[in-house]
């Protein structure tokens, strides 16, 4: 019987791969964190209708301990969902690693998920797979540009966007990961060279059309800015961008970026807490609907130019499923031993593990549609 920890297995994500993991028979499930009474809840709610057996288990990533009861619970994949990933460090995936466990996260974080690559060498040694930004990005992003890649002599722009809707779920680790870097500068590529772009900043309407409409965008620094120029060859730039659906509450953050920028707020992320506060007075108004969507611009086999613009819509609040659903992928596959015949160790950010196809099925399930536009 092979078992899975999920940190922040009662969280707002950790809730969700549970879930998502519970009806593979012969497994254990801990559902891991500080407080034994939302992991019990959890774990009670969910066991009558599942095959796996769900535990709680308490286990805190800072504590001194944490190794300890890691090695105690002879775990085989570990999923990590405790952000706010910036500035963590990786002493969780290293500890991972030197008690045998492959290790999974949904890191949105640039630093951390690149960085990752520096546990490599002890990951092959120990024999396990360490897998950062097994999220939204890099994981599900990766792969949507992995699917179309081939189909172009060479890639010239990237432009990547994530629109939730106003009364989808929001943690404070998530909103805490975003005001550090909201009006800091952070390096793209850009015009075929690095240069600076800063955080909640150069707002854009765009147009995502079906259920969402246009929505307003601005900067975020995601791991994709780093890793996409490099693996896709991209000649001129690589773009990402997020945004809140509320025109008052997204132009308000392009004020705190500007704040932030000229140095009269150091960091806004202190005020996590009271901004998520704030944020949810408005809950009711807007929608339940997301989206993202990956726009390729090249020259095609042919050597003519080709856009393809691929996009996703979550409709009905389903949209807070999307960031767990690569990890859920890749813990599966690694349960259920479903990897290469000859195993893959080492440590590495979420891309090329597996393809566009492998979450076809999770999005029939969750009703989450995609769409191709093709443009010569």
């Amino acid at each position: 019987m092979k078992t899975v920890l999920v940190l922040g297995g009662y969280g707002n994500f950790g809730k969700r791969i549970v879930e998502n993991l519970a009806d593979i028979e012969h497994i254990t499930i801990l559902v891991a964190g500080r407080n034994l009474a939302k992991a019990q809840g959890l774990a009670d709610k969910l066991q009558p209708a599942v095959g796996a057996r769900l535990n709680p288990y308490v286990i805190d990533i800072n504590a001194g301990d944490f190794e300890a009861r890691l090695k105690l619970a002879e775990v085989d994949v570990v999923i990590h969902t405790g952000g706010p990933f910036q500035g963590q460090g990786h002493l969780v995936p290293q500890m991972c690693a030197r008690v045998g466990a492959h290790y999974i996260d949904l890191a949105d974080d640039r630093r951390f998920v690149c960085d990752i690559t520096d546990l490599d060498a002890l990951a092959k040694q120990q024999q396990v797979l360490l897998v950062s930004g097994a999220s939204s990005v890099p994981g599900l992003s990766s792969a949507v540009i992995d699917h179309y890649c081939q189909q172009f002599f060479v890639i010239n722009n990237l432009d990547i966007a994530i629109a939730p809707g106003n009364k989808a779920e929001r943690g404070e680790a998530t909103v805490k990961g975003i005001l550090s870097y909201t009006g800091h500068a952070f390096s793209v590529y850009k015009g075929g060279l690095w240069q600076d772009a800063f955080g909640w900043m150069e707002p854009r309407k765009k147009d995502f059309g079906d259920i969402i409409g246009k929505r307003w965008l601005a900067n975020v620094d995601v791991p994709d800015l780093e890793l996409f120029p490099a693996r896709y060859r991209v000649t001129d730039s690589v773009r990402f961008q997020a945004g809140l659906e509320l025109p008052f509450l997204h132009l308000s953050m392009v004020v705190m970026a500007y704040l932030a920028k000229k140095g009269w707020v150091k960091n806004w992320s202190p005020l996590s807490k009271s901004i998520v506060k704030a944020s949810n007075v408005f809950m009711p108004f807007g929608s339940d609907n997301g989206a993202m969507q990956v726009l390729i611009s090249g020259l095609d086999r042919q050597k003519q130019r080709k856009t393809i613009k691929w996009s996703l819509y979550a409709p009905g609040g389903i949209g807070p499923y999307i960031p767990t659903l690569a990890a859920i992928i890749l813990a599966r596959k690694l349960l259920l031993e479903q990897t290469a015949a000859d195993p893959v160790f080492g440590a590495t950010p979420c891309t090329g593990l597996f393809s566009l196809a492998d979450f076809t099925p999770y999005f029939d399930k969750l009703g989450i549609y995609q769409k191709e536009d093709v443009f010569g």
